[in-house]
């Protein structure tokens, strides 16, 4: 398909979107910096999972200012959860720079948005066209999958050339006067209509009737990626150390995965129930019961975690370095401790 193809789409799109675009707090404003927070939250993860966490950053964090200045644990714990820790990094390293060099207002300007800290292409052209109305298109996952349908294009969706090439295309045909409604059509249909997993609905489809997918009945053919590479298995023991109501965590390192978070204590490998007392006796606890509890996997992008647990109470006395007691409602409040550990988050009755 050419462009001037591809343009066909912009009006029944639209018109579609008008009637059946999702209802989203986000959408109620257009405040740049609540469309920056939304949109980095929205980053692989699902819409109704970041209702909520959105409403409650906002209202802990209404300002950039109040970004920049956020503490480190107080940042981690309204991100807790959502995971990918270094997104809300990254937002409050760009926040700094917006005080510093903008007067605290996101920059009305594509490139000088792309060149603030954790904003990529697709942030980048959100913010600018939902905030500002500057006609840059969106391209991500749910785009590309409508692009590639909507022309029956077999290329790689992973290869950054033909990325490039999509965003160029989409660029020459968004609406100049409304390209905000546009970037968030495509993303409605392709959440909603053009959906990744299973068939499309293309009954629902505004664009069905140009869908050269649809009219070869080749939809699941589309998009095409390559394979990912297979990801590392890490085996590793949590030890849920109680000691009365309080039990064991440590914070983790400032660099690497989910740093500065607080995490129970593990060790790598899955340890057998002497091979967990002499761990704890080398971290110097007495232990007085221990007992094996529920497996647990935590699947993160380049990596998953099979992780075996046990359950420890331990006798009172100098407690190691580096590890501190807290209550279940502590945690809840005040120590950020990611999702990775849910299962024994919820068991020792810390649930948001």
């Amino acid at each position: 398909m050419r462009a001037t193809d591809y343009a066909k789409i912009v009006s029944p799109l639209l018109a579609w979107y008008e009637t059946c675009g999702r209802d989203l707090p986000w959408r109620e404003t257009k405040d740049p910096y609540r469309i920056w927070v939304s949109e980095i939250m929205l980053q692989q993860t699902r819409v109704e999972t970041v209702r909520g966490y959105y409403e409650r950053f906002l209202k802990a964090l209404p300002t950039i200012r109040d970004l920049s200045e956020a503490k480190e644990e107080e940042l981690l714990k309204l991100w807790e959860g959502l995971g990918y820790y270094s997104r809300v990094r990254n937002m409050q390293k760009a926040a700094r720079t917006v005080m510093e060099e903008y007067d605290g207002v996101l920059p009305p300007d594509h490139k000088q948005l792309l060149s603030l800290c954790g904003i990529g292409p697709y942030t980048a052209a959100a913010v600018a066209s939902i905030a500002y109305s500057i006609p840059k298109a969106v391209v991500d996952g749910n785009v590309l999958r409508v692009i590639t349908r909507l022309g029956a294009d077999d290329h790689d969706i992973s290869d950054v050339r033909f990325r490039n090439e999509t965003a160029d295309l989409l660029d020459s045909i968004i609406p100049q006067d409304n390209p905000g409604a546009f970037n968030q059509a495509m993303m409605d249909l392709g959440a909603t209509v053009c959906v990744p997993n299973g068939a499309p609905l293309c009954d629902r489809c505004p664009l069905k009737k140009l869908c050269r997918a649809h009219r070869q009945k080749t939809e699941l053919f589309y998009p095409v990626k390559k394979a990912a590479a297979a990801r590392k298995i890490e085996k590793m023991t949590v030890f849920l150390i109680r000691d009365g109501d309080r039990f064991a965590i440590r914070k983790r390192p400032d660099g690497g995965l989910l740093a500065g978070m607080y995490e129970f204590p593990h060790a790598f490998g899955w340890l057998e129930k002497k091979e967990a007392l002499s761990f704890l006796k080398e971290l110097g606890l007495e232990t007085l019961r221990i007992s094996r509890i529920e497996s647990a996997k935590h699947v993160f992008t380049h990596k998953e975690w099979h992780m075996w647990a046990y359950e420890a109470r331990v006798g009172e006395g100098e407690k190691p370095d580096g590890v501190l007691f807290a209550s279940p409602q502590e945690m809840l409040e005040i120590y950020p401790i990611p999702s990775a550990f849910s299962i024994y988050k919820e068991r020792i009755g810390v649930i948001l």
